[in-house]
């Protein structure tokens, strides 16, 4: 049975995962807390960033001889292979801990394994502690491991009638600095940013992180199926970030710079490119997460694919009553097919409501 000190050291050691959200792709976020054989503490870590030290390793280092005896609470079963660092099993193993307590089991073919190596040896093995914590902790990994794609959140900001822009096209500023702010944060937690042509013409958007002490720029995306949004000089092109422009693959690209181009194939139905692959170019260059900043025909497409799996909507206390919603065509002609989401937080940034849903158990998974 689960102690209290069990509960409190796994709550510590997915806080501590928390921390390397942003830095660890394409690996996983992880956190550890190792007590000792009385039950004290005697060694914490997260994995900080990928190719360095996982997050027992770090934990085992500051334990020490302390960890002889003692239980390691870990937020991801621990890893059973070589890559660019050993396996966390045998670590774990060779430092004489006798009880592993872990939340979630490592959906990764390569990596699994780490519970049964572990148990081999004679350690106690325990699974599921505070796991819907720790899965949520970890859910763009999780998502892109278990689909083959990026974890995709998607992000709008807008009135609170649902316009992201007046009549005339202006948009600039809907939401408080606050917002805008917090913005920035979710930047930093994904590995690429994307956005659509209209929104490239309108903004001239940079898409980089701001306001960040240390934060990882994120890959940034232009969906410009016909390669006409994106012209030389746009911001999106400097030298903050690296910079991917999505086009169709009879696209004239003559005047894109060298190196930035990402040719897939159409949509098979009405406009724009197929989001199901460009999404799979994105996951073959090691993106796990995409924060998707476009605009309502870009959302509509990946809504309309089954893609989304998290929204994040900042909403002012701003009407307008006329200019463009939040979504365009998405598929759905009829309330039936509408897309139910689950409210699962509603805070207050400054002046506006950030409310956060997933797709409900029907939709999850496509």
């Amino acid at each position: 049975m689960d102690t209290a000190a069990d509960t409190t050291a796994m709550r510590r050691a997915i806080a501590l995962a928390a921390r390397g959200l942003g830095s660890t792709s394409p690996n996983p976020v992880v956190g550890c807390v190792i007590l000792d054989a009385e039950g004290q503490p005697a060694g914490e870590g997260f994995h900080q960033r990928a190719g360095g030290p996982h997050a027992e390793i770090h934990a085992l280092r500051e334990a020490g001889e302390k960890a002889r005896g003692g239980t390691a609470y870990v937020t991801l079963e621990p890893c059973n292979h070589t890559g660019r660092t050993g396996p966390c099993a045998q670590a774990l193993i060779e430092a004489g801990v006798s009880r592993v307590v872990y939340a979630v089991a490592d959906p990764n073919s390569q990596a699994t394994g780490g519970a049964d190596t572990l148990r081999a040896a004679g350690v106690t093995v325990e699974q599921g502690l505070l796991g819907e914590l720790a899965e949520a902790g970890n859910t763009a990994w999780l998502t892109s491991v278990r689909l083959g794609r990026p974890y995709v959140l998607w992000k709008y900001a807008a009135t609170l009638d649902g316009r992201i822009a007046a009549a005339d096209a202006t948009s600039r500023w809907i939401t408080s600095a606050e917002s805008r702010a917090d913005v920035h944060r979710l930047r930093a937690e994904a590995d690429a940013v994307v956005v659509g042509s209209g929104t490239a013409r309108t903004d001239d958007p940079q898409l980089g992180v701001r306001g960040i002490e240390g934060a990882v720029q994120p890959l940034r995306v232009v969906v410009d199926t016909d390669a006409t949004a994106v012209r030389p000089g746009a911001r999106v092109l400097d030298t903050t970030a690296p910079t991917l422009i999505a086009v169709a693959d009879d696209a004239d690209t003559g005047r894109l710079p060298e190196g930035t181009v990402l040719r897939l194939p159409r949509a098979a139905t009405g406009r724009g490119l197929d989001i199901p692959a460009l999404l799979a170019a994105l996951h073959g260059r090691g993106v796990r997460s995409v924060l998707l900043e476009g605009g309502p025909t870009l959302a509509g497409a990946f809504v309309a694919a089954g893609t989304v799996d998290k929204v994040v909507g900042y909403l002012a206390p701003v009407l307008l009553g006329a200019g463009p919603a939040a979504l365009a065509d998405a598929g759905i002609s009829t309330i039936a097919q509408a897309l139910r989401l689950d409210v699962t937080e509603t805070v207050r940034i400054g002046p506006d409501l950030r409310i956060t849903a997933v797709p409900g158990p029907a939709r999850k998974g496509n």
